[in-house]
């Protein structure tokens, strides 16, 4: 039996699919449904058991799981509650850690690029305690995963337990199906895809740094599906442990982004640039680009679909149909 916290979000529905995709039924999914529709990330699938966050620690006494992969989080970046993100991003992946330590059990959860805060000390997945004591995340979302990485790291640098194998996946810019219940937080091509589609000019931002041209301010995309094999492929790999970005190692701009969807639907390119607010100018982010390379040597050869494809994938196979789910 296998646990997936956060199972009917965004990333984490995705995990359950490709779960029974490869023919695991035995899911139990823990997470609040609410009244956002996140239910319809889970309609296609089968699962054994659907547990709320709160009854979770009663369900887990006498279990024992062939793992837990935690996807569960506030993942808002304007998030403002520091209580309550430290309590679900901090304190309960804690008590799943000390959970999966005395019951040798495999973990396996989301850390973000958020943790790299505004990138001057680079996109190394360097998991020493000096490495990730040099970051500065931007928000409180990005500090609660912080937090949470280094506890691991000075867990495993200090020799003390963990679990038979621990994997944090810094996961940068990840797109593609079920993520419509998000809303400001999903991905700029699900956010504009109706105006795309009916031939609204579509907004994008201006540079307000020299050098930089409008449009070309970089991320790291990489789909879903990418995203998904590296934590299969850990589960599949139990000799693994670490902390690993989770990106494509290519940056990409948002203008390539709204013109890969556009080409995917065979229209021409209807787009404006327009200033950026003044609240996130000073803090917004140019450029991010994980590096991969300590993910590729710890085996994984997945490789990475490029944005014109994986787009297409969306658009076409999600996006553009009746049915946008996965």
């Amino acid at each position: 039996m296998l646990l997936v916290t956060g199972g009917a979000g965004f990333i984490g529905s995705n995990v359950v699919a490709a779960l029974n995709e490869a023919g695991r039924t035995d899911v139990v999914v823990c997470d609040v449904l609410g009244e956002a529709g996140k239910w319809r990330n889970l309609a296609k699938r089968q699962l054994a058991d659907i547990v709320p966050p709160k009854e979770l620690p009663d369900w887990l006494k006498g279990r024992r799981l062939d793992a837990i992969i935690h996807m569960g989080a506030i993942s808002e970046t304007t998030a403002t509650d520091g209580d309550l993100v430290i309590e679900t991003n901090f304190r309960l992946p804690m008590r799943l850690l000390d959970w999966c330590t005395a019951n040798p059990t495999p973990f396996i959860y989301a850390s973000s690029a958020a943790t790299y805060g505004d990138g001057t000390q680079g996109f190394a997945d360097d998991r020493s305690s000096s490495a990730l004591k040099a970051l500065r995340p931007m928000n409180l979302y990005g500090w609660s995963k912080h937090l949470f990485d280094l506890a691991v790291s000075e867990r495993a640098g200090r020799g003390e337990k963990l679990p038979p194998q621990w994997a944090g996946l810094k996961f940068f810019n990840v797109f593609g199906p079920n993520e419509y219940h998000k809303g400001a937080m999903m991905s700029v091509l699900a956010r504009r895809f109706d105006e795309l589609r009916a031939g609204r000019v579509v907004e994008l931002f201006k540079s307000h740094r020299e050098g930089i041209a409008d449009g070309d301010q970089r991320r790291d995309f990489i789909y879903v599906d990418d995203a998904v094999r590296v934590a299969m492929w850990l589960l599949a790999t139990p000799s693994v442990s670490g902390i690993f970005n989770v990106g494509t190692g290519k940056a990409r701009s948002f203008k390539d982004l709204m013109l890969a969807a556009y080409a995917a639907l065979g229209m021409p390119a209807n787009l404006r640039y327009v200033d950026m607010p003044l609240s996130i100018r000073d803090s917004y982010q140019y450029f991010t680009q994980g590096d991969v390379a300590r993910l590729q040597r710890a085996g994984y050869n997945g490789g990475f679909t490029p944005l014109e494809e994986t787009v297409g994938l969306y658009v076409k196979g999600y996006l553009d149909r009746a049915d946008p789910y996965r």
